[in-house]
């Protein structure tokens, strides 16, 4: 890990560019950059947190498992963002109750759990960046939570296929990777996706699926 700079990495982050005095010095002394290969595992369930973690660039996905071993995905740490899971761990100091795997290669910057705690409590700005940042992550879990509780899963697939084709057509996933983004059986996707086949909407071909009627797929949607 290198040593970070303030010139580096900060002004990624908007609300901790006016921050000064001794207190950011020491925080901006001590983090570090690191730069961590795609498909690391950060922390597993029930790993003690160590860091405070903010990603410069690449993507973190955060998951959690069933007993039954179905997989869903809370969130994505991406640039210019912190990890809610870290900020809890820290806050209560509790362990870890998912896992978070590197998606591609991450640049993040490692603050350490002292240093972290004795800059939430002695500057304002870093304090108020922190919440900011936690408080929209539980807006985003709390959508997602309503979504699976209350949402139809054919209304959420056609909302993942049009999010995710983004206007191209073809689609580079497997059944059991949109289970996993949904929170749901790779079974379940399978059948509906061979519902939405049926009915002209897509073409499912092996580790990809062509989306054929997009005005049908936006209908579906917004049911």
């Amino acid at each position: 890990m290198n040593k970070a700079s303030e010139q580096h990495w900060v002004e990624q982050f908007p609300l901790l560019v006016t921050i000064g005095g001794p207190e950011w010095d020491t925080l901006l002394g001590e983090a570090r950059i690191a730069d961590i290969p795609a498909g690391e595992t950060i922390y597993h369930v029930g790993d003690s947190c160590e860091n405070y973690l903010l990603v410069l660039e690449g993507s973190v996905r955060v998951q959690m498992f069933s007993e039954n071993g179905h997989e869903i995905v809370l969130y994505r740490v991406e640039n210019g963002q912190s990890c809610i899971m870290t900020t809890s761990c820290l806050l209560a100091r509790e362990t870890y109750q998912a896992e978070a795997v590197t998606e591609t290669p991450v640049r993040a910057v490692i603050i350490p759990a002292v240093i972290f705690e004795q800059a939430l409590a002695t500057l304002d700005g870093f304090r108020q960046f922190v919440f900011t940042a936690y408080a929209r992550r539980v807006a985003d879990l709390l959508s997602l939570i309503k979504d699976i509780a209350f949402e139809r899963m054919d209304v959420r697939l056609a909302r993942f296929l049009l999010q995710q084709g983004d206007k191209q057509s073809e689609l580079h996933m497997t059944h059991q990777h949109i289970a996993n983004e949904l929170g749901t059986a790779r079974e379940v996707i399978s059948r509906l996706l061979k519902e939405f086949e049926r009915r002209g909407i897509i073409k499912t071909h092996r580790g990809y699926l062509t989306i054929n009627n997009l005005h049908k797929l936006e209908q579906i949607s917004e049911l």
